[in-house]
């Protein structure tokens, strides 16, 4: 799950992270109101979407940018008439862009020095990993790619915590001296602390920065949270912005199905998490290209199959659906029984190959015999492949 830059300001906040004091608006006059309270001259406000690149983007109203300094909240109020209600469109949207609902009107920050933080698991060493950086405010990949010497790796076991001499050496990584040396190693335990804490599986501060009064700060973050550790954290559920999401895996999550949309134009509907990847792969080496993941679990039911098939075909871009089960604890004539009558309620318009293997697989293929239904039956998983390719190109 991931948050908006100013539910992570909250987050920091809570922490003890040091960060530009901010509140978010959803009317400019809101954002003029914040814009007076902050008071000063030194303002900045920001577009609120799930994506980076947002300085650098474009409104499709032809506005450019969505971060923006002002000098004065009439400006902040001016600024944000332009952006909210608008899409914006960044390097990492995609050309659809991202409808702006939400904007941060923050302190304005005079900046010495742009540098880079971040916290990540590591699966080699099965342990967080902090990447840090003298090269802030611009892509990671990029100086990883060009410049990998100035980046510093510290790993950190997860018993034991960020241990004072690890962060001693993070920011001599980073150049820090004297005073700033001991900001900076109060920000890292603490945020440290909170990606444990929160169970974050990212946690980025891009950029750190040293600004000219001496001060060590967190300008911009992202988080991202373990879906499998949000029960723990109802506070973090409660910033889910749905909005912000794919609408068909917010549906798919109503009804605990693991859905993840993709560009192709076979959907496809797997009991398992391994089989689905299976199915995905031998479509892409069948000449097709899939059109999601989805795993409904070995334990689906009739109710969870149908609202599948809504999702699959609430896709306009799919032309077949190719169903692959392997009946292990749900037998197979159970599993068909079910797929059936949830195709009759969804009434689907495209072709349904469906491919059955497991326990009662033989009275499961009976039953899609008999049902009267255009279902179009395969052997195996590279035939079941095939006729979806098939279907979907109409050869």
């Amino acid at each position: 799950m991931n948050i908006h830059e100013y539910q992570a300001k909250e987050l920091m906040e809570k922490y003890g992270v040091a960060t530009p004091k901010g509140k978010v608006a959803e009317t400019p006059e809101q954002a003029e109101a914040i814009a007076k309270e902050i008071g000063g001259s030194n303002l900045v406000i920001k577009a609120q979407i799930h994506a980076g690149g947002r300085g650098k983007g474009t409104f499709t109203s032809g506005f450019k940018g969505g971060v923006h300094l002002c000098d004065t909240p009439a400006k902040i109020k001016d600024f944000a008439s332009k952006m909210l209600g608008q899409t914006l469109v960044t390097h990492q949207t995609g050309p659809e862009g991202r409808l702006v609902n939400k904007l941060l009107i923050a302190e304005s920050t005079s900046i010495e020095k742009e540098l880079y933080f971040a916290i990540v698991m590591d699966r080699t060493s099965q342990s967080p990993v902090i990447i840090a950086s003298t090269e802030g405010g611009v892509d990671i990949e990029a100086v990883s790619e060009k410049t990998p010497e100035k980046i510093t790796h510290e790993i950190v076991d997860p018993a034991l915590g960020l241990q004072p001499f690890q962060a001693l050496k993070i920011a001599k990584s980073l150049g820090l001296k004297g005073d700033l040396t001991k900001q900076a190693v109060k920000l890292f335990q603490n945020l440290f602390t909170m990606f444990l804490k929160t169970d974050c599986s990212l946690l980025e501060i891009n950029p750190l920065v040293i600004t000219k009064e001496n001060k060590v700060l967190a300008l911009d973050a992202k988080f991202n949270f373990d879906d499998n550790a949000l029960y723990r954290h109802p506070e973090i559920v409660a910033y889910r912005d749905t909005a912000e999401e794919d609408p068909r895996e917010v549906e798919a999550s109503k009804f605990s199905l693991n859905y993840i949309g993709l560009d192709g134009n076979i959907a496809c509907m797997v009991n398992g998490a391994g089989l689905a990847m299976a199915t995905m792969d031998i479509i892409q080496y069948a000449g097709g290209k899939p059109a999601n993941f989805l795993d409904v679990g070995g334990g689906a039911s009739e109710e969870q199959v149908t609202e599948a098939f809504k999702i699959l075909a609430s896709d306009k871009n799919v032309k077949a659906i190719l169903v692959n089960i392997f009946g292990g604890i749900m037998k197979c004539d159970i599993i068909a029984q079910g797929v059936i009558n949830a195709a009759k309620i969804v009434k689907l318009e495209v072709p349904l190959i469906v491919r059955l293997e497991g326990t009662n697989v033989e009275a499961g293929k009976k039953l899609l015999k008999e049902s009267g239904m255009a279902i179009i039956s395969a052997d195996d998983l590279a035939d079941a492949a095939k006729k979806a390719v098939a279907a979907a190109t109409g050869k």
